[in-house]
C-alpha cells in the first residue's frame, strides 16, 4: 500500500519530497506504516511528453481485485456494475518511491506512464480523467489500489499529474470517467504470464512514434513496432516492443527498458 502524496510547496521539481502524515494509500498489497518521502524525478517532463493510456479489452486479473478487502478498518468491494461509473472529487499523484515497484496487480509501477490507482474500480479499467480547474483531460489505466484518504477519488502517476497540470500543487478537483470497451474479458485467473507485448506509447505524430521505436530499438534486442489504431476521429500510432513468449525473458526487458529511461511499458497479451 502506499502512501497519498499531499504536497505543500515545490521550490524546485528535482528537489521536491514530501513527508506526508501517517496514513496509508495502496499499491502492492502492503500497508505503510512509517514515514516515507515521495516526490518528483530529476528527469522532469512536458505535458506533451505524456501519451494517453490506449484503452483496449485487456483481461482483469485475479491479482489486484480481490473483494472485499480491508484498509485500516475500511472495507471496500470491487464495482461489479461500473461501465457507467463517473465522479468528482478531488485527485492527488504519488512518484518517486514507488517508481519500479509493484502495483496492486503484479505490474511495474512507472510514474511516466498514465496510470492511476483507484479504490473500487475492476483492475485493468481505462477512465479519462478532468482537470476540473483548467479543462485538460487524460487517458489513464487504473492499476493500483488507493488512494485510502477520504476525500480523494483517485491517485494518478507523476506523468498523469503533469499532463493535467496540477503537479506543483499536489492535488485538483477531478472529474473521472470509465471509458466503455466493447468485449471485455472478465477471465479473473488470467495472470502475467500470459503476457507477450509491450506497449511504450501511443502518439498522435507518426514521425513522434517512429523516433521512440528507433530508440528503443538500439537498448533491447526484442522486435518494435509502429501500429495505428483509430482514435475518434483520427489515428494513434502505436510502439510495441513483442512479442516475447518466454515471461523470464519479457520481464528482463521491462527491466531493462525502465532502467534505460523508457518506463516499464503497458503490458498486453
Amino acid at each position: 500500500m502506499r502512501w497519498v502524496l499531499v504536497v505543500l510547496g515545490f521550490a524546485a521539481l528535482a528537489a521536491c519530497t514530501v513527508t506526508p502524515p501517517p496514513q496509508s494509500g495502496g499499491g502492492g498489497g502492503t500497508a505503510v506504516t512509517d514515514t516515507v518521502s515521495d516526490g518528483a524525478p530529476v528527469r522532469t517532463i512536458a505535458p506533451g511528453d505524456v501519451a494517453n493510456a490506449v484503452p483496449r479489452p485487456d483481461p482483469i486479473l485475479a491479482a489486484g481485485n480481490k473483494s472485499p478487502y480491508t484498509v485500516n478498518g475500511v472495507t471496500y468491494e470491487i464495482m461489479d456494475d461500473y461501465r457507467n461509473y463517473r465522479e468528482q472529487g478531488i485527485a492527488s499523484w504519488y512518484g518517486t518511491k514507488f517508481h519500479g515497484r509493484k502495483t496492486s496487480n503484479g505490474e511495474i509501477f512507472d510514474l511516466y506512464a498514465a496510470t492511476a490507482a483507484h479504490k473500487t474500480l475492476p483492475i485493468p479499467t481505462y477512465a479519462e480523467v478532468t482537470n476540473l480547474n483548467n479543462g485538460r483531460s487524460i487517458v489513464v489505466r487504473v492499476n493500483d489500489r488507493g488512494p485510502f484518504h477520504p476525500e480523494r477519488v483517485i491517485d494518478l502517476s507523476y506523468g498523469a499529474a503533469v499532463k493535467l497540470g496540477f503537479m506543483k500543487q499536489g492535488t485538483a478537483p477531478v472529474e473521472v470517467r470509465v471509458l466503455n470497451i466493447a468485449g471485455v474479458d472478465d477471465r479473473r485467473g488470467t495472470t502475467l504470464g500470459s503476457y507477450r507485448y509491450l506497449q511504450m506509447g501511443a502518439f498522435g505524430a507518426e514521425s513522434s512514434a517512429q523516433r521512440l521505436r528507433d530508440e528503443i530499438a538500439t537498448v533491447i534486442s526484442a522486435p518494435v513496432a509502429v501500429s495505428p489504431v483509430s482514435a475518434g476521429d483520427g489515428l494513434l500510432y502505436r510502439v510495441r516492443v513483442g512479442p516475447i513468449d518466454d515471461p523470464q525473458q519479457f520481464a528482463a526487458v521491462r527491466r531493462q527498458l525502465s532502467d534505460s529511461g523508457y518506463g516499464s511499458g503497458q503490458p498486453l497479451p
